[in-house]
Formats: C-alpha cells, sequence, structure tokens
C-alpha cells in the first residue's frame, strides 16, 4: 500500500570506500521497514566520485591522440593569466602527462571537409605505444572533428584492435563543440575518471545484488536529469556534481508547494556552502565549469570542463571548515576542511582542530545527545578544547568568544559571496527568499540571511538529506549540443531543423530507459554579436525547430543578452556559435503524504544558547520538528531540531508551519 511516507536514513561517508556509505544507508533504511527491499524497483543514486577523483589526482593512466603538431594544447590552456600580479602562478598539470600525448599525421577543415587523410600507420603504432605504456584510457581530440567526427572514429576502431581493452573517449561524442582547449580539456577529464567511475558502479551493482535488490539503479546528472548507469559510464564527465543538482531539483519542487517561484538556493553542508538561483521555478544552467582550482576561489585557474551543469556559486565553508589563525593573527575559516574523518574535534575521531560545527555545539546551537538523530553523541569539551588551544588562547579570547567569531565570520564569507553572485545575475538579494537545506544549512541559514537583508527562509522537509528527495522528484533528461556556426543573415533553416532532428536522436539514446510519458524538448543556442570572443545561452521556450524564424531568434537572443548586460546592439548581426537541445520525461510521480503532526507538543525543553542581541547565553525553546503541526507559529528565538539538522532562528523571526511540512520564517520588516 502507498502511503506515501518518507522515511530517512543518514550516515557519515565513508572517503576510502564510497559505496560502503551507500550500503550501510540502505541496509539500514529497510532495516526499519521490514519487507521493503523486496519491493524495491528503483534506486537512484548521487555522486561525489568524479569531482574527488579529479581533486585527490586518483584517475586513470590516461594518454591523448591529437592531431600532429598540437599535442601541448592541455599546457598552453588559453594563455591566460588568472591573476596578473602573480609572476609564480601556477595551473594543475594535465592529467595526460606530456610523454603520453601522441600526434597523428591527419588534418581536417572546420567545415568538415578532409585536408589530409588519417595516416593509419602512425596511429598502429601509437596504439603499440600504449599498450606498452600500460596506459588504461584513451582520449582522442583532433581539430575540428565536431564537424566530421570519422577520422576519431577510425582512431578508435584502430586501437581497439590493436590494444583491446583500453578505455577510449572521443571529444566528436563527449562534447562535439567548437573551442578546442574546452574540448580537448573536457574529454580528457572523461577518459581520466572513466575507469574508476565503471569500477564503482561495477561493484556498487555487486554490493546491491549481494543484499537482495533486484531493482534499477539511475544517477542523478550535473545538469539535474536522471541518467542510466550505462550513460555514467560513457560519460562520466556529465555526474561531476550529481549530488548539488539534487538538493536545487528538490528545492524547486518545494518550492512550488509553497507558492515561490524566484527564490535563492543554500545549501551548507560538512565542507563547503553552495548558492544558486532559482528563476520561474528553475535553475539556471551554466554549460562551462571548472575544477580542481589552484587557487580555490580565482577563475582560470583550475581544469575547465563544458557540460552542462546547476549554475553553483561554491564557497569553502562547512561544518567540518577548519578555523584557524593567519600569519597575521587574524582568524580565517577554510578552505580546508576535516571533512567526515577524522571530521571536527567533537567527533572524537582523532581531530584536534577547530571547526565550525564545534564553534555551533559550543554556542548551544547542536545538542551533543541529538546528532544524527541520537545515534552518534559529540563531545563539547572536545570542541571547547580546539578552540582555546588553536583560537583562544593565542588571541586571548575566552572560547565561547572564539566560537561566535569563527560562527560570525564563516557567515559573513558565505553573505558576501552570495552577495556578489546574485548582483552578477542581476537578482537584488533583498528581494528573494532562501531556502536552506543540508546538514549545516538551517544552523547558519538565519544569520546569512540577516547580513543579505533576504525577506524569509523557508526550510523544507528532510533538509538533512534534501538532495536525495530530490532525486525522487527529477525529471529523466538530457542536453546535447553541435556547433553550427552560421551568421543570422546566412541561416539554411532546414539544416538547423536537421541538426536539431539529430540532436534530438542522439538524446532519445542518452535517456534513462524505463520511464513513459510525452517527450518535452527546449529548443537553445550560444549565439553572440558577429566579432564577440563569448557567446550567451539563449533559450527558445515552446517553438519546434520547424518553427524558428529570424525574427524568433533576435526577440529571444535580445531579451536574454539585455538581462545579461543592460543593454544590446541592434546595428550588430547576430550569429550562431552552437546549437542546443534539452530532451526530458515527465518526472516520476511521488505520492508525498502528510508531513505535518496533529497537533502534539512539540516542546522539547529549553537550552542555553548564544545570541549577542540576548546579552550572551540565553534560555532558548527546543522544538521537535515532527511535532509541528501546519498553521502553528513559534516565535524567536527558536531550535527547531530534526536527525539530520538543526534550525536556528533569533529574536526577530517568526515561523510558520507550511501544509507542505517547510517552515517558513518571516524577517521582512525586522532590522
Amino acid at each position: 500500500m502507498q502511503t506515501g511516507a518518507i522515511h530517512l536514513e543518514k550516515c557519515l561517508t565513508t572517503p576510502d570506500d564510497p559505496g560502503r556509505a551507500v550500503l550501510e544507508g540502505l541496509v539500514r533504511l529497510v532495516q526499519k521497514l521490514p519487507g521493503s527491499l523486496e519491493t524495491l524497483t528503483t534506486l537512484i543514486h548521487g555522486t561525489t566520485l568524479v569531482i574527488n577523483t579529479l581533486l585527490e589526482g586518483k584517475g586513470a593512466r590516461t594518454a591523448l591522440i591529437t592531431s600532429e603538431g598540437i599535442r601541448d594544447v592541455l599546457e598552453m590552456r588559453r594563455e591566460q593569466r588568472y591573476d596578473k600580479y602573480d609572476l609564480f602562478q601556477q595551473f594543475p598539470p594535465p592529467l595526460a602527462p606530456r610523454h603520453l600525448r601522441f600526434g597523428v599525421p591527419e588534418r581536417m577543415h572546420a567545415s568538415g571537409r578532409v585536408l589530409k587523410p588519417l595516416v593509419i600507420a602512425a596511429v598502429e603504432q601509437v596504439a603499440d605505444d600504449l599498450k606498452a605504456q600500460e596506459v588504461e584510457s584513451v582520449a582522442v581530440c583532433l581539430l575540428h572533428s565536431y564537424a566530421n567526427p570519422a577520422h576519431e572514429r577510425l582512431i578508435r576502431e584502430i586501437v581497439t584492435a590493436r590494444a583491446p581493452g583500453l578505455l577510449i573517449s572521443l571529444s566528436s561524442e563527449v562534447l562535439p563543440e567548437i573551442r578546442e582547449y574546452e574540448r580537448f580539456s573536457t574529454t580528457v577529464v572523461n577518459a581520466y575518471v572513466q575507469p574508476r567511475v565503471a569500477r564503482y558502479l561495477s561493484d556498487l551493482d555487486v554490493r546491491l545484488r549481494s543484499v537482495g535488490f533486484t531493482g534499477e539503479v539511475y544517477l542523478l546528472s550535473s545538469e539535474g536529469g536522471l541518467t542510466s548507469v550505462e550513460t555514467a559510464r560513457r560519460l562520466p564527465v556529465r555526474i561531476v556534481e550529481s549530488g548539488p543538482a539534487g538538493g536545487v531539483i528538490a528545492t524547486q519542487h518545494w518550492s512550488r508547494e509553497v507558492g515561490v517561484n524566484d527564490f535563492v538556493s543554500f545549501d551548507m553542508g560538512g565542507t563547503t556552502a553552495k548558492v544558486c538561483v532559482v528563476a520561474k521555478g528553475r535553475a539556471a544552467l551554466a554549460a562551462d565549469y571548472e575544477v580542481a582550482r589552484v587557487e580555490r576561489f580565482k577563475r582560470g585557474s583550475g581544469i575547465p570542463i563544458q557540460v552542462p551543469t546547476v549554475d553553483l556559486l561554491e564557497v569553502g565553508a562547512g561544518g567540518g571548515s577548519i578555523a584557524h589563525l593567519n600569519r597575521m593573527g587574524l582568524l580565517q575559516v577554510g578552505p580546508e576542511s576535516a571533512g567526515a574523518n577524522p571530521g571536527p574535534a567533537c567527533y572524537g575521531l582523532g581531530s584536534d582542530q577547530p571547526t565550525v560545527t564545534d564553534a555551533d555545539l559550543i554556542l548551544g546551537y547542536l545538542d551533543q545527545d541529538f546528532f544524527l538523530g541520537g545515534r552518534m553523541r559529540l563531545d563539547r569539551q572536545a570542541s571547547v578544547n580546539a578552540l582555546e588551544r588553536h583560537i583562544g588562547q593565542p588571541s586571548g579570547r575566552a572560547a565561547v568568544e572564539a566560537a561566535w567569531g569563527v560562527f560570525d565570520l564563516v557567515n559573513e564569507n558565505m553573505a558576501a559571496a552570495a552577495r556578489a553572485y546574485l548582483l552578477e545575475r542581476g537578482q537584488d538579494p533583498t528581494s528573494l527568499p532562501i531556502f536552506a537545506y543540508g546538514g549545516a544549512g538551517p544552523v547558519h541559514a538565519y544569520r546569512v540571511a540577516r547580513k543579505l537583508g533576504t525577506p524569509a527562509l523557508v526550510i523544507p522537509p528532510g533538509t538533512g538529506a534534501l538532495s536525495a528527495l530530490g532525486f525522487l522528484v527529477a525529471e529523466p533528461a538530457i542536453m546535447v549540443s553541435q556547433t553550427h556556426k552560421v551568421r543570422l543573415s546566412g541561416v539554411d533553416w532546414g539544416s538547423v531543423a536537421y541538426t536539431y532532428e539529430a540532436l534530438r536522436k542522439q538524446a532519445v539514446e542518452l535517456l534513462p530507459q524505463g520511464f513513459t510519458g510525452t517527450l518535452s524538448m527546449t529548443l537553445g543556442a550560444d549565439m553572440r554579436y558577429v566579432g564577440q570572443g563569448y557567446s550567451i545561452e539563449v533559450i527558445f521556450r515552446d517553438v519546434l525547430p520547424g518553427e524558428l524564424t529570424a525574427e524568433r531568434v533576435t526577440e529571444a537572443f535580445t531579451a536574454a543578452y539585455r538581462a545579461m548586460y543592460g543593454r544590446t546592439y541592434d546595428d550588430s548581426e547576430l550569429e550562431f556559435l552552437n546549437l542546443r537541445l534539452r530532451v526530458s520525461l515527465p518526472p516520476p510521480e511521488i505520492p508525498f503524504g502528510p508531513r505535518t503532526a496533529a497537533g502534539q507538543n512539540a516542546l522539547k525543553g529549553n537550552r542555553q544558547a548564544y545570541f549577542p542581541e540576548g546579552g550572551g547565553y540565553i534560555s532558548c525553546p527546543v522544538y521537535n520538528r515532527y511535532r509541528l503541526a501546519a498553521g502553528q507559529r513559534l516565535e524567536g528565538p527558536a531550535i527547531i531540531e530534526e536527525a539530520e539538522s538543526t534550525t536556528v532562528v533569533g529574536q526577530d523571526a517568526t515561523v510558520t508551519v507550511h501544509s507542505s511540512g517547510a517552515l517558513w520564517v518571516d524577517l521582512k520588516g525586522r532590522g
């Protein structure tokens, strides 16, 4: 019988063996629900394996086959400096080292015409070298292969025959777009992580079958759509941010429940905080992404990946972020993190470094006996000792002053980064409510909102595991692209329609099987004024490929350009760069049941918590979130606890329980 009930389970990650935590969580969950494993048909998974592999440098031994004379593209990059005043700046080393980068004689014209045929003997020699060098994975990236992939496909045939067992990534399949550096980088990343992802997914399948799971497994892509295991194996670069995307998808769902179309999604976990703008009910997608930055918050210092990704701002601020005094004796929080193991000092797993979670515990915002719903007891004295040793004594502060300094500074860091991010996208921070989630998000969201001048907070149900809930309401979807460079004045609309149809067929093949419903298509394109170096993404809503006209395209481009830059250049000609197509199926129907209690006494008691506007520690009421009834109002200060997270609001806030189970925290008009 379907009840619509939500059952949550959360456990610490296992960085040494990520699949172990997945299995442990599933086993614990089904133990709460006897007989559920036998009827379980679908398991949706999000993983940070790809990005962790890149950050840790634990990918495969990877080679690059490219056109003769350009094997150093990965090191030449764009020849741009991310810091013009740093004479010693560095970049991440190429994932394919120079001795494993091979050029082969061939040349393709940008139109797709063959200028120089591929020399077969040269490819055969490279294949023999790859086998001798014990290479695990190969990226094949030829000039202008987006226009004609014939040579790349021929190289795959030859290498597969001469060196069977090698995994091969073709740039014409990973990213068939103009700009060779971004295309090369993205394809090499795909090749670098592919063997590890393939092993992980195979091992996960064995583990799931060993405990009796017989259903289908799907993954969430970085753009927020469900994808198949096979697609994730072949194109693992598309799941680089699958976990965070789930949280954004979940906030979109709950925003519809509470009737909000425009808001800020704020996710704070153990290592980072992530901010995303949702406009008209849908998060923006970014066509490019960057990982493994040498300078964590300096764009251009990392490895570019050009795949559709939810447009997130990442800040090195999480519960595990380590606090320390810098060389000037000033307090600093992050970006280094204690992670899940050893974690904060209060975990008792061997760390004595003070973290944000330690500060939260000292300030009384967390209950040391109710962490993870009471399954893990925190050591408050260990937090006090860590703050005193590393912050308090060197700076002459008491432990509580040091804790408040850590708490306030990390909130300021997040608010400052969010403000800049919002303003860059033309959004007013004082007009958008914040949807806060993650293990640490609701603890800090009130203070971040006060610094931003936000009118309201929304804390969705299941906030500490919201990314997982987002997986349940995500739609099967995929975005594909193809370079189609042509001036608007010279467009052959039949050719445009043909390209979109080819993209549709490609996307349908990549969609996961097992879902039904009407296929939806959203057309888009990367466009620019002729002569510009960079483009913007333009969406053509509610239009089919055969219905595109110059007038419709110009209107959509003008609106998008004006929204981004505040003006347009009507006397300049437009051109297409890449055509994009997003194909999706309806999301699964999830019959969520009642998410509020029926008027039980929710007050658990009072706890001493630190509120500086109240003079320091005050007696603060603590509520059990699971017992709050729809329509119930709470006046701040208040602490609202659930198993996976804790919500903290100050004296000038009013909390109302929405019928959906979300907490609406009213801050409007309060100074």
